[in-house]
C-alpha cells in the first residue's frame, strides 16, 4: 500500500504542469530564498555600505541631479520589488499558522470546530465572534476566573515562595 502510494506520487510529479504552476513555484522558492538573504545582517550592512559610498561620491559629482536620481531610482525599485517578496512570505507564514491553529482546534476535545477557517469569514462575522468572546471573558471575570490569568499567577507566585523558604 505504501509503495503504491509513493509510486502514484512520483507519477503525479512527472506529469507536465501548466505554466502558472511552474511560475508560482519558482516565485515561491525565489521569495523564500530572497527573504532569507535580504533579511540578514549582511544585507543590511550592504545597504548601509551602498548609501555611504553614494554619499561619499557626492562631492565628486557636485551633488548633481543625476547623482540624486541614482539613489532615488534605486531605492524606489528595491522598495517596489520588496513589497511583493514580503507579501508573499507573510501570506505563506500566515497560511501555515492558520493551518497549525486549525489542527490544534480540531485535535482538542471540547473545542469548537466552527473556529476552523476563521480567516475566511466576513468582517461582520468576525466582529460578531469578537463580541461573543468579549462576553465570555466578562462572564469568566464575573465568576472569579480572571481571563488575564491573575489568579493563576498569584498561585504560582505563592508556590514559588513556598519552595524558596
Amino acid at each position: 500500500m505504501t509503495v503504491d502510494t509513493q509510486t502514484k506520487k512520483v507519477k503525479r510529479q512527472e506529469e507536465p504542469r501548466d505554466f502558472f504552476c511552474v511560475v508560482s513555484d519558482a516565485f515561491r522558492l525565489f521569495s523564500r530564498r530572497s527573504s532569507m538573504v535580504l533579511g540578514s545582517a549582511w544585507a543590511f550592512g550592504g545597504a548601509i555600505l551602498i548609501i555611504v559610498v553614494w554619499g561619499l561620491t557626492g562631492p565628486m559629482f557636485h551633488y548633481s541631479n543625476t547623482w540624486q536620481l541614482i539613489i532615488n531610482t534605486g531605492t524606489t525599485i528595491v522598495t517596489f520589488l520588496m513589497v511583493f517578496l514580503i507579501q508573499n512570505t507573510q501570506n505563506r507564514d500566515a497560511k501555515a499558522v492558520h493551518l497549525k491553529l486549525d489542527e490544534v482546534i480540531r485535535a482538542l476535545k471540547g473545542a469548537r470546530n466552527q473556529l476552523i477557517d476563521l480567516e475566511k469569514l466576513s468582517d461582520e462575522d468576525l466582529t460578531s465572534l469578537e463580541k461573543q468572546f468579549e462576553r465570555f471573558r466578562k462572564k469568566a471575570e464575573g465568576n472569579g476566573n480572571n481571563a488575564g490569568g491573575t489568579r493563576r499567577a498569584n498561585r504560582a507566585e505563592r508556590a514559588s515562595r513556598g519552595k524558596s523558604n
